[in-house]
């Protein structure tokens, strides 16, 4: 008798400062998802970046099984560095990441929160991820996104202009974060098969974004810190 695929894995939100408020994307997936729960990263208003790495170390262990982070903002370096500490042993029951918006935590001036978080982790995710990047977002360039990914392995999801990609880009449940969180839950593809298959959920976006792609090291630029994630204004 042949064996079964394994289970499908549970998704573990990873939000950003001041937590995601009720309109936010994540929000809404943990709503509506039966699949979908939050890691409680506490000190949401003043983040300490080994507590976060903390916490996502014992969800993931708690989680008793397979799982994809999905994490925004400031929570998408939480996810690096705890893979960068943990290494591919540790991050052994994570199937991939989705990665969306992280801010520039280098940028000099930044909020004293997110600076600590960093200098950016070098160490290559052990598992796939999507990094997903705005073009008009305030706290990181394109071009600093791209270097992000590249760093990280993960593939740049170029989405267009949707802001920070929070409850201000009034994505309601975002249908095409789901899509893309869907690539990853599924049986592994191959690196190119993941880019092509993201490729055809962008570009069915309206915002016509760029496909996804191997990203290569870039000048870095932006500008401020991530916006409060407080309800009604993440």
């Amino acid at each position: 008798m042949g064996g079964s695929f394994p289970a499908a894995p549970r998704l573990l939100t990873v939000p950003g400062i001041d937590n995601s408020g009720r309109d936010h994307w994540q929000s809404r997936w943990e709503r509506e998802r039966d699949d979908c729960y939050r890691i409680d990263l506490g000190c949401w208003s003043d983040p300490i970046r080994n507590v976060w790495i903390s916490r996502v170390d014992q969800a993931v262990h708690d989680a008793q099984g397979d799982v994809v982070l999905i994490a925004h903002s400031l929570g998408c370096h939480a996810v690096a560095w705890w893979a960068q500490l943990l290494g591919p042993s540790g991050a052994a029951r994570v199937r991939g990441a989705l990665l969306v918006a992280p801010p520039d935590v280098d940028l000099p001036g930044t909020d004293v929160r997110v600076a600590r978080f960093g200098p950016t982790s070098q160490a290559p995710l052990p598992f796939p991820a999507l990094l997903v990047a705005s073009r008009d977002d305030s706290y990181a360039t394109i071009d600093r996104s791209r270097e992000m990914a590249a760093r990280w392995g993960a593939l740049l999801v170029d989405a267009g202009e949707l802001g920070h990609i929070n409850a201000r880009s009034r994505l309601g449940s975002w249908p095409q974060g789901q899509e893309l969180a869907a690539l990853l839950t599924g049986k592994p593809l191959r690196r190119a098969e993941l880019g092509r298959r993201a490729a055809r959920i962008v570009a069915r976006n309206h915002h016509r974004p760029q496909p996804p792609t191997d990203a290569r090291a870039a000048p870095a630029g932006a500008s401020r810190h991530p916006p409060d994630e407080r309800p009604g204004t993440s």
